[in-house]
């Protein structure tokens, strides 16, 4: 079926093609702002996919996981849907292993990795999201074992203020609880204040609804401010705040089904300031300060009990960095450093704190006429695990002005968590002090086709992670501990396709195509133990939007279909209408929209179909 499916959108593609040839536009041109280089996407040499302003906006979702689920290569795992709480990783591996950035500033839980999406950010200031795929510890630093997430947020243009306000339901009612039908409604205000050196951006939302079914009732309360300050055309500043306070019914969550009644609170702020300076024509210079804190909160009988049964963590996290780039008449050289100190407060980890130091130097050149190549090292000192490096290379051959051969070589490091190191939560559950890293190597060859309004990605990857942890035991009377099970290594294989059309200058269509295969292997693990996760990563995925446009009216379509290591295949539809009238647009959202019955973590069943009608009214 997936086959099927997929031949069947690409000869679409094709034939849309060849009709409209006439009719082209070309594909706008994305700079990709990694930590060190500013490279267009056309240009980069590793395998990139941007998720970008028009299509946010276009897509059935109002919060950061509800649009990366759209992304192919990336593992959305919700327990929590409607953005309350979900796991992320790319290409396979644990959530563990992917690091998330805003603006490129690392967002990093190091109490176990679940709240790095935790983020204030409405998708009204998103300008595009940049998913980078492998290890990317020489770009990104440590914890990009198997890619990295960057959400890039706008420089507003003009003032005006925005409110936003929906109501939705699956019609469905609470036969275990209330009676009351399932709904959820939310609003969302905000205004920017863009002047000729200065701009700044103010944003809250209020999202609340009583569920999809017993105990998943939510309420979830952001605020994210920006600044962002031209100091004159060689030094600009850019600043941000954010809260966000979630409070949510956790049934299934972890204990399933014990934890049919439990609860969790989540509240965490985060704050940035960082700059950037043109010190000459040669010279630039990016420091960045940012600090985190994350509050954790789950209460495994709800509120009914809240002396037992119950988990309580407060962790922080400071960082500096900074980064600079030097052009010289061969090429362009970046080197720099950062720091980060993380503490933890826990009643079942224990108090516990850690120190990490990082720098690098990396070389990009052409070496000859349309050869192009990135090169350089990470390395990394821990306070628990002391210096390691990581070195990467990537390269690629412009064949011609279209087609462009990649091949790259990518290493990084995972730091295990507070929680895989010192949880004490027996008879469960017991964290381990003698874990080693996990470490990743991978190689990667492909090709990418763009051309007027077309554009054709393929990638094969092999990875292999060592020290691979997990949960495990040797018999079902132990508590499960973390350990270091084995090596995990990794066959992969993607594909994806961009074609737009032009009707006319009011009519447009565009429609989005990927496929991604993983294979899964284990080598030198200990036969006799039992693993409590392993890997129940995507071994296929299919993700394909398509979007038309006339005038002010849009009709986006939306599908994924889901093939695990484990458990049952799925497909989920989605559909967004909207019509704009001015400064206003009415919109119509339709999610699962067959009622297909699915899970992405454990015993979790997510929302059946979902209705939703929203108005949005925005002057800027």
């Amino acid at each position: 079926m997936t086959k099927l499916y997929f031949a069947a959108l690409t000869l679409l593609s094709v034939s849309l093609q060849a009709q409209v040839q006439k009719d082209t536009i070309n594909i706008d041109e994305v700079i990709i702002h990694e930590n060190r280089f500013s490279t267009p996407i056309s240009k980069k040499n590793r395998n990139v996919y941007v998720i970008d302003q028009a299509t946010i906006a276009k897509l059935p979702g109002r919060s950061v996981q509800e649009i990366l689920q759209y992304a192919n290569g990336v593992d959305l795992r919700q327990r929590g849907p409607f953005g309350s709480q979900a796991d992320v990783s790319v290409d396979g591996g644990s959530f563990e292993q992917t690091v998330v950035l805003l603006n490129g500033t690392k967002i990093i839980d190091s109490q176990t990795a679940h709240n790095m999406l935790n983020l204030p950010i409405p998708v009204e200031v998103i300008e595009r999201i940049e998913i980078i795929r492998g290890p990317a510890a020489l770009t990104y630093g440590v914890n990009s074992l198997t890619g990295a997430i960057n959400i890039i947020t706008k420089k507003p243009t003009q003032s005006g203020f925005l409110v936003n306000s929906y109501a939705g339901s699956n019609f469905e009612k609470d036969t275990q609880n209330t009676g009351d039908t399932f709904y959820g409604t939310g609003i969302q205000v905000g205004g920017v204040l863009s002047k000729e050196k200065q701009q700044h951006s103010l944003f809250a939302s209020h999202d609340k609804s009583n569920g999809y079914r017993y105990n998943t009732a939510f309420e979830n309360n952001k605020i994210f401010y920006q600044g962002n300050y031209q100091l004159n055309n060689a030094n600009e500043i850019l600043t941000s705040f954010g809260y966000i306070n979630n409070g949510f019914g956790a049934n299934g969550f972890y204990a399933a089904p014990g934890d049919k009644n439990s609860s969790e609170v989540v509240q965490t702020t985060f704050a940035s300031i960082q700059s950037k300076h043109q010190l000459s024509e040669k010279w630039t210079l990016m420091p960045r300060v940012s600090y985190r804190y994350n509050y954790d909160d789950y209460r495994y009988y709800g509120i009914a009990n809240l002396k037992a049964g119950r988990s309580q963590h407060y962790s922080n996290s400071v960082a500096a960095e900074v980064n600079t780039t030097y052009k010289m008449e061969t090429g362009e050289l970046g080197f720099g450093a950062e720091v980060r100190s993380e503490d933890i407060s826990s009643s079942n980890i224990g108090d516990h704190n850690r120190d990490n130091f990082g720098i690098y130097l990396q070389y990009r050149t052409t070496f000859i006429e349309k050869l192009d190549v990135n090169f350089g090292t990470y390395l990394n000192y821990n306070s628990d695990y002391k210096w390691q490096a990581y070195p990467g290379l990537d390269a690629s051959y412009a064949i011609t002005d279209a087609f462009k051969i990649i091949g790259n070589i990518g290493t990084s490091q995972r730091i295990p968590s507070f929680t895989d190191l010192y949880l004490n939560q027996r008879p469960g559950n017991i964290g381990n002090p003698n874990l080693e890293t996990e470490n990743a190597f991978q190689s990667e060859i492909g090709f990418k086709y763009i051309k007027r309004d077309f554009s054709f990605n393929a990638n094969y990857f092999f990875r292999k992670i060592s020290n691979f942890i997990d949960w495990t035991r040797n018999v079902t009377t132990e508590p499960w501990q973390s350990n270091n099970y084995g090596n995990l290594n990794t066959n992969g294989f993607n594909l994806r396709t961009n074609y737009r059309v032009n009707f006319s200058n009011e009519s447009k269509l565009n429609i989005n195509l990927a496929y991604s295969y993983l294979d899964f292997k284990f080598q030198d693990v200990i036969s006799t133990v039992y693993a409590k996760y392993l890997v129940s990563s995507l071994e296929h995925q299919v993700t394909n939007t398509i979007d038309f446009q006339h005038k002010n009216f849009t009709a986006l379509f939306a599908t994924r279909f889901s093939q695990r290591v484990t458990g049952p295949s799925y497909w989920v539809n989605d559909f967004r209408v909207s019509q704009s009238i001015k400064k206003v647009t009415v919109y119509v959202d339709a999610q699962n929209i067959f009622n297909a019955t699915y899970y992405e973590v454990g015993a979790v069943p997510l929302p059946s179909r979902w209705f939703s009608l929203g108005v949005k009214f925005v002057t800027f």
